[in-house]
């Protein structure tokens, strides 16, 4: 393998399981729950907005 491979923002959605819940954390370690997948997206493409 040539040359170093970088990553980016890490961003994780979890599952809730036996509920509709989703659990997102965000690279800088704020987290938000939501029902909505897209909400869920929305807020953590959204950084810093929303992240109080």
């Amino acid at each position: 393998m040539t040359g170093a491979v970088t990553l980016g923002a890490v961003y994780r959605i979890e599952w809730q399981p036996g509920t509709d819940v989703l659990i997102g954390t965000c690279h800088c370690g704020a987290v938000h729950e939501s029902e909505d997948p897209v909400e869920m997206w929305d807020w953590l493409l959204a950084h810093p907005i929303g992240h109080g």
